[in-house]
């Protein structure tokens, strides 16, 4: 299981405002079931690589339906392969060792 951060921003949109095609790849994920953590600076997905990469590439055609002219789309991906990782683990992890 992997995790892969995204930040789709639309450009060309005439506003600074993206939280409508925010909105939209958070109904997307939601329809689907993708496993998905929405944070002020991108999106958190878990899945297979595979299909990370399949789902980032309908993440960045999201704004093209709604109009953008330009899409600008980071990835980052965290592909961990000793151990199952999942949303929230790396976070709890950190928790533990606040605790200490």
């Amino acid at each position: 299981m992997a995790l892969m951060e995204i930040s789709v921003i639309p450009l060309g949109t005439g506003s600074t405002s993206l939280g409508q095609y925010v909105a939209e790849i958070k109904k997307y994920l939601e329809n689907r079931g993708i496993p998905h953590t929405l944070t002020d600076m991108g999106t958190i997905i878990e899945g297979e690589v595979e299909d990370l990469l399949r789902i980032a590439c309908e993440l960045h055609e999201l704004p093209f339906k709604a109009g953008a002219k330009r899409v600008y789309t980071a990835l980052k991906i965290d592909d961990r392969r000793d151990k199952e990782v999942h949303l929230g683990t790396k976070v709890e992890s950190v928790k533990r060792y606040l605790s200490s």
